[in-house]
């Protein structure tokens, strides 16, 4: 079967000039005197997209992200390249694009259906299920620039979906709106995935691509820097993203007390009872991709129950003990392990690091050294199977002791990325053999805690 999407060899440039008045001097020039210089937004990119597919286009700003996405729409014509679409396309780019400010939330509804090939008696079919998706009330009536950018988002989101449309290209429009607004957005891309309808999601917001993506495109100036795994590109945007920042995490030289405090290699730090599985419960990772920056790499992952024994079915309620073992390849300061589990929709439903734990840790860890985590998990989970991502990253050792003082997001800036294996083991949770009182614990992706009371009055 034919890609729905074919991108092959596609460039764009633009010609950008000092002033306005040298592009007037390039063009009346008697010689062909050139008054600009080059820039290469896409360069040479090739790529292709199935039909049903959810692809995530990612990458830093001025990566070329946008420009794609105008020409995968016919607002934008390549430089060169052969650009092949073969279905109809509904997109919402950047807020504004597309509406007329001037026009009603009628009007534009019905100008929107217009441009997208629609004769009026299709749109008045529609008409009520946009009205009633987008549900702004008496403002449909009302001109768009007196609108919120939550109200402009919901309109055009309403009239995106309702279109039936091949594929469905959305541009960092999700971000727009409250919570349950959102929740509605992403109940429909979940129904449009099940039809079959090809996503093609734009987001800073990587979570998004690694859930609602099965891959994705990362851009870095301009050319496909990795195309595969949502998961896998999301790390590797990461690697790239912290590459421009300073080498502070890096200690030049490892000081004389290091061995005191890395509490001598061989400990585990914080817990005197000391235990490292057998190979029969490891992973077999001689395959599996491991995304590093080259300062560490793994060597073990294993996963047992609760008597250290190799595990990969467990009950409701069990607990879970991950291992995972990374080769240290230059002088550190403090390591951060930790685990991310995903369901088998590719949702992330639990994920934590010795970070958030309070974990005691080394501050310093020499080059050469094995840095070893035992991570023991309760999996209040529903019944499903599910994947687990391995992760080593660090932060100075200035940071660290401030954390607490730091905002999420400020902290989550001061973090180094060395090494990740996303999906590098799975393992199933089953119902409990005697239920008490019942078989299953809960409903829902996770167990969380509470009590209820009752009284009769």
């Amino acid at each position: 079967m034919a890609p729905i999407i074919n991108i092959k060899n596609v460039s764009k440039s633009y010609r950008l000039y000092k002033t306005p008045s040298d592009k007037l001097k390039e063009i009346c020039h008697p010689f062909g005197k050139n008054y600009h210089r080059e820039f290469r937004a896409l360069q040479d990119i090739s790529f292709k997209i199935d039909k049903g597919e959810s692809v995530g286009i990612i990458g830093r700003n001025g990566s070329g992200k946008s420009t794609l996405l105008k020409i995968l729409c016919g607002v934008l014509q390549p430089t060169s390249g052969l650009v092949q679409v073969n279905g109809k396309v509904s997109a919402l780019l950047e807020l504004g694009a597309g509406f007329n400010a001037d026009y009603t939330g009628r009007q534009n509804v019905y100008m929107n259906g217009a441009l997208m090939g629609f004769a009026k008696e299709a749109i008045d079919e529609k008409f009520e299920s946009i009205v009633e998706f987008a549900d702004i009330g008496d403002f449909l009536e009302q001109p768009v620039n007196t609108y919120s950018s939550g109200m402009y988002m919901r309109l055009a989101f309403a009239c995106a979906v309702n279109v039936e449309p091949d594929i469905l290209v959305v541009d960092e429009a999700l971000a727009v709106g409250d919570v349950f607004f959102r929740q509605k957005c992403y109940a429909k891309l979940e129904e449009f995935r099940k039809r079959g309808i090809t996503i093609i999601l734009v987001t800073h917001a990587m979570n998004e691509v690694e859930q609602y993506c099965q891959r994705a495109v990362f851009l870095e100036q301009g050319n496909v820097f990795f195309e595969g795994d949502s998961v896998e590109a999301v790390k590797r945007y990461y690697l790239a993203e912290q590459k421009d920042q300073d080498d502070a995490c890096h200690v030049s030289g490892v000081h004389q007390d290091a061995a005191i405090q890395f509490e001598g290699k061989g400990s585990e730090i914080g817990n005197a009872e000391y235990f490292w599985p057998s190979k029969e419960a490891c992973y077999d990772i001689s395959q599996a991709t491991q995304i590093s920056n080259g300062w560490a790499r793994c060597t073990m992952v294993a996963l047992c129950n609760a008597k250290g024994e190799p595990c990969r079915s467990f009950q409701q309620g069990e607990d879970a003990s991950f291992f995972y073992e990374f080769e240290v390849l230059r002088d550190i300061e403090v390591p951060i392990g930790g685990i991310l589990i995903s369901n088998s929709k590719n949702i992330h439903v639990h994920g934590k690091s010795t970070l958030e734990y309070g974990t005691e840790v080394p501050r310093m860890v020499p080059k050469g050294s094995r840095l070893r985590f035992r991570h023991d998990i309760t999996l209040e989970l529903d019944v499903d199977e599910y994947t687990f991502e391995a992760g080593f990253a660090l932060i100075k050792g200035y940071d660290y002791e401030r954390g607490s003082t730091y905002t999420h997001d400020r902290l989550f800036e001061k973090i180094t990325r060395v090494c990740h294996l996303p999906g590098v083991g799975k393992f199933a949770v089953l119902y409990r053999k005697e239920g008490r009182p019942v078989q299953r614990l809960h409903y829902g992706i996770c167990n969380l805690a509470g009590n209820v009371t009752v009284s009769v009055q």
